[in-house]
């Protein structure tokens, strides 16, 4: 049996719209990753980008589970020795609300040039409206 190499101009891209809110940061990260890899496609392959772009709404409004709120923390570097610096989910949201979401997307997707160019397919915003009209996304549930 022979793979199939799809040609990226007969790749078909649709646009999606997901409304994040009230439902749990993992399962829409998820979600969110699959559609963008292009997992839900017959034509899938691991190395190319066949997927899909989503735009996800009201990632303000997401939830987490248990006491993850207080217990989940976010890590960065300064750059500086004992530039360590932690954040917990509460805080993370309070102050960037999409950053959690597109944390857990990025962490879904392949490390690497592959990675890089399909996290930008996944369009996360804080509130209800978008600026994807033109493209008319479908939406779906997460």
């Amino acid at each position: 049996m022979k793979t199939v190499f799809a040609k990226p101009a007969s790749i078909e891209r649709k646009w999606y719209v997901i409304d994040a809110k009230g439902k749990v940061l993992g399962r829409v990260a998820a979600r969110v990753a699959a559609i963008v890899r292009g997992k839900n496609k017959a034509i899938y392959v691991p190395h190319q980008e066949v997927g899909d772009f989503v735009v996800v709404i009201n990632a303000e409004k997401i939830v987490v589970t248990g006491r993850k709120a207080q217990q989940k923390m976010y890590y960065h570097h300064t750059g500086y020795a004992g530039g360590l610096k932690t954040h917990n989910y509460e805080k993370v949201i309070a102050r960037h609300p999409t950053m959690p979401l597109e944390n857990a997307i990025k962490g879904m997707l392949p490390k690497g040039p592959l990675g890089r160019k399909l996290v930008k397919n996944a369009k996360v915003y804080a509130g209800g409206s978008h600026p994807h009209g033109a493209q008319n996304p479908t939406p779906i549930e997460a």
